[in-house]
């Protein structure tokens, strides 16, 4: 594994080693606050040999709310609940980036903080995802028609902020959330944009979205901005044909490649996230990472999703990635870059019951209850 201990510049920062830790949404604020047990579930990530961390979607705003106990950046206290953890990462000699996330067409409007925002659920085109369980929501509805925002500047907008604010929150970078059908995905993606303005029909049009963004992040973090893209699609009902999804994401990452960003992360295609609607598998198939990292000529790419350990090193040592990062295996294993370094076995496994919190429950479980290997 002596590729991925080796150090790696991405935007400003050198990085002692390629292993990230992936956005991992765990749904354990207090009403959006980030609180101490959360702080404590990063600092053992950051002991367990985390390169960078990147946190868990953090909502741009109260309105792009899907999960009742995700994390903001909108306001004050939300700043000051994530700079209590960021302090505590620096004192432990880690870097950490925020993944700043809206969710779109798979909010629900009966959600509480999405009524307490007072607006409607917005999404670029006014077409409903397929599936969905709001589980806190009586009768655990499915996702619902969301209504087409008039002018995605307002969006454009709330994302600089939330950079702005990740700044004041003692963060290393910031990282947009443009995978898994969220809203900077469901621009990108025709079935889900059918727009006929600037903002839809054409790769580039649906592009503009996140260059957009991109552009106005990199005007507050410099070259410490990034973002994170899963062209092979599938979760929350995204996907386009083959050649479609490679002329959009080709046209997109080849314009990103102008911006001098940190690193773009693409995600490998994953069957897990794969859903089935109608007897047939949602998502494109491709090798994501070889078929876009030719766009990239001057980006670091960082792969992500699935990897086991001999993958990881190999992505790195042939020169396919500048890094990886791994998102479930950092869940149970807070050690995790020690593990690998080490040749511990991966062997603690996933309490599913409690990956998402639950209520009335002690956060700790399936939390910062994981065990460490012995060393």
């Amino acid at each position: 594994m002596a590729a991925l201990f080796t150090p790696v510049k991405l935007g400003s920062i050198t990085f002692p080693n390629r292993i990230g830790m992936a956005a991992l949404t765990r749904n354990r604020t207090t009403a959006t606050v980030p609180n101490d047990i959360m702080l404590k579930y990063y600092l053992q990530r950051v002991k367990g040999g985390a390169g960078l961390i990147v946190s868990e979607a953090i909502l741009t705003s109260r309105q792009g709310t899907e999960w009742p106990a995700a994390p903001g950046i909108w306001e004050q206290a939300q700043i000051d609940g994530w700079k209590k953890i960021t302090d505590g990462v620096h004192e432990a000699g880690g870097k950490v980036y925020a993944q700043i996330w809206h969710t779109g067409r798979v909010s629900h409007p009966d959600a509480p903080q999405q009524i307490e925002a007072g607006v409607p659920v917005y999404a670029p085109s006014a077409i409903s995802a397929r599936g969905g369980k709001f589980r806190f929501i009586s009768g655990a509805p499915g996702y619902v028609t969301p209504t087409e925002i008039p002018d995605p500047r307002v969006l454009i907008a709330q994302f600089k902020q939330a950079a702005i604010n990740a700044k004041e929150a003692g963060f290393d970078g910031v990282e947009v959330h443009g995978a898994n059908g969220y809203v900077v995905h469901q621009f990108l993606d025709s079935t889900s944009n059918q727009r006929t303005d600037e903002w839809g029909g054409s790769p580039e049009n649906r592009s503009r979205f996140l260059i957009e963004i991109m552009k106005a992040l990199v005007e507050v973090w410099g070259p410490d901005a990034a973002v994170k893209l899963s062209p092979a699609g599938g979760y929350n009902d995204m996907g386009m044909p083959l050649q479609e999804t490679i002329d959009t994401f080709g046209y997109l990452l080849g314009e990103l490649d102008k911006l001098g960003l940190a690193y773009v992360c693409l995600v490998r295609y994953s069957e897990m996230l794969d859903p089935e609607f109608d007897g047939k598998k949602r998502a494109t198939p491709h090798d994501v990472p070889s078929t876009y990292s030719p766009f990239l000529p001057n980006t670091p790419v960082v792969v992500n999703c699935g990897l086991t350990p001999a993958e990881a090193e190999d992505y790195v040592a042939s020169g396919k990635a500048a890094a990886v990062s791994f998102g479930m295996s950092f869940i149970n294993h807070p050690d995790l870059g020690r593990r690998i370094k080490e040749g511990k076995p991966l062997d603690n496994a996933i309490d599913f019951r409690y990956l998402y919190g639950a209520e009335g429950v002690d956060p700790a479980l399936g939390y910062v209850d994981y065990k460490e290997a012995e060393y």
